[in-house]
């Protein structure tokens, strides 16, 4: 499938080179670019305008920096260390993998960790119960779009970030540490901070196995 030069507003391309430059970076300093209070616009930003299926607004984000981001890559440390001691996780992996991949995240400048409030979907279910159990996955549909939003625009501020997902062996620890509604159910968690490092190179699958036109 060939392609063709296509003239885009300069917005437009703007906004497709930001998905084309987003990538996931392991390697990242605890040193930003910004402030946190811009990190804390950017976020605030996809919580208000991110869509979510008949604007019921599920999702949850809580911010960690300094000591406090910190705290969380100890306290998943201490439980895969526990998991280890249990024969469930096997050491050698856990030192020279683990481990390693953990205090990466501890060394960078923060995290984001992504929620879903499923008991806001209450009412809406009950009102449209032929499509009860579609609202829970459009919920963790809007979330992703949210947790996509924030990355790429830390990702256009010269920020790097990798997207972790350490649920359910957190959640419980999580929602003890910073009092969190029991009701926010964990989802995912995005590490940023600055790039010490380049992304592994992205190979893609053939687009033509991925992409179809009809009607043109």
């Amino acid at each position: 499938m060939g392609s063709t030069a296509v003239e885009f507003k300069p917005e437009t391309r703007t906004l497709l080179q930001l998905v084309k430059t987003r990538r996931t970076v392991y390697g990242l300093s605890n040193t930003c670019s910004i402030s946190g209070e811009a990190v804390e616009a950017i976020i605030k930003d996809a919580v208000l305008h991110v869509p979510s299926s008949f604007n019921t607004q599920t999702t949850r984000v809580l911010l960690l920096l300094g000591e406090e981001h910190q705290k969380l890559w100890d306290l998943t440390l201490g439980i895969m260390e526990g998991l280890v001691a249990a024969g469930s996780v096997a050491k050698e992996m856990f030192e020279n993998n683990t481990k390693p991949k953990l205090n990466g995240f501890r060394g960078a400048h923060g995290t984001v960790l992504f929620f879903v409030e499923y008991d806001a979907l209450a009412e809406i279910k009950k009102k449209f119960p032929t499509y009860a159990n579609k609202f829970d996955p459009y919920a963790l549909e809007s979330n992703a779009m949210s947790q996509y939003l924030v990355w790429t625009a830390l990702a256009s501020e010269g920020l790097g970030a990798n997207l972790q997902h350490y649920s359910p062996l957190i959640d419980t620890p999580v929602q003890k540490q910073w009092n969190i509604p029991a009701s926010w159910k964990l989802d995912a968690q995005l590490v940023f901070g600055t790039p010490t490092g380049q992304p592994i190179e992205k190979t893609f699958a053939p687009l033509e196995d991925r992409f179809k036109v009809f009607g043109k």
